[in-house]
């Protein structure tokens, strides 16, 4: 059975209570072993709360994994000694980020299968002084990656981001040729991790409409479609651009397993309408497996025993089917 490095997140949010809940799930249970990186006494009282039963095995090396139903797996980064619930700080960035470091460090070895990232607070990174935005550059950097983009699960919908997080007034400067091919190519590494064999790949257009032929805006033209053209030369099953306001119905019902999109909000708006509880961010072109909640650190409910674990749930299940 595959072993999963959790990543415990920022300890103000609501990254322990939602693991406490998960690792006890029966479906987690049968498919994976799972390993949570983090602080002890954090998570002792994350268990606490959510009533759970805390049995420690805190374990060095991963062949100290204890397989046994209720046992608690834990490779402990030490203490939090500036701890403060519902509120970014530079020891909750330090620890989140310590967490990260030693799960890529497994994963790189080959000790665990894939990690799974509980969210951290970009403000508590920075606090910290640490140079990474969030998880995604920081994975990219520490996994030696270049090329590779987020992608996101929810029922019947994926998503693959063309760019991330940038203002919507950049994205049209960051549509380019090169940007497409490169993200349709993940789709297709994406499609073959979920061992898809015959995948339909979509991509959207920019523009309403998809420009129209040009009448509101030529990144089709100029971008776009030479990328989707390219694309099909290296024999990629992908077709479009397609009216962004009409291929997510598709995808929805069915007849596309993954769509490129353009900007953050174009894949993301869709997919939490339908799986705002349920929703996986996969990180696609690293050298590992690496999954996490589609939410964040919740600083508002956190440590009030109202966090739902149903993402995190959702996030172990998909790590432990992907395939690299």
């Amino acid at each position: 059975m595959k072993i999963i490095a959790i990543t415990m997140g920022d300890p103000s949010g609501v990254g322990p209570e939602i693991i406490a809940h998960a690792v006890f799930n029966p479906e987690i249970q049968k498919v994976c072993r799972p390993l949570i990186i983090g602080a002890h006494d954090i998570l002792e009282e994350a268990f606490r709360l959510a009533g759970q039963l805390f049995k420690p095995n805190v374990i060095t090396s991963t062949s100290m994994v204890d397989p046994s139903p209720g046992t608690i797996n834990i490779m402990n980064i030490g203490s939090v000694s500036d701890f403060r619930q519902r509120k970014a700080s530079a020891e909750g960035g330090k620890a989140s980020a310590a967490c990260i470091e030693k799960a890529v460090e497994l994963a790189r070895s080959r000790q665990v299968d894939a990690i799974v990232t509980a969210p951290i607070s970009k403000e508590a990174l920075k606090a910290a002084g640490l140079k990474w935005p969030g998880h995604t550059e920081m994975l990219a950097e520490l996994t030696g990656t270049t090329d590779y983009a987020m992608m996101l699960v929810g029922g019947p919908l994926r998503v693959i981001l063309v760019t991330i997080h940038t203002a919507i007034r950049n994205v049209p400067l960051q549509i380019t040729r090169a940007a497409v091919l490169r993200t349709i190519l993940l789709a297709k590494k994406a499609c073959d991790m979920l061992g898809m064999k015959d995948p339909v790949i979509a991509v959207a257009g920019l523009n309403p409409h998809a420009g129209e032929a040009g009448i509101f805006g030529n990144e089709e033209i100029d971008f776009i479609s030479p990328a989707v053209d390219e694309a099909k030369k290296m024999g990629l099953p992908v077709s479009g651009p397609y009216p962004p306001d009409t291929i997510f119905h598709k995808a929805y019902k069915g007849e596309v397993d993954i769509v490129v999109c353009m900007y953050h909000d174009q894949g993301l708006i869709p997919l939490k309408m339908i799986c705002f509880d349920t929703g996986v961010n996969v990180t696609v072109g690293l050298p590992i497996i690496r999954t996490s909640p589609d939410h964040g650190t919740a600083y508002d409910i956190a440590w009030k025993g109202m966090a739902r674990p149903s993402s995190m749930v959702e996030a172990i299940r998909l790590a432990a089917r992907l395939q690299i």
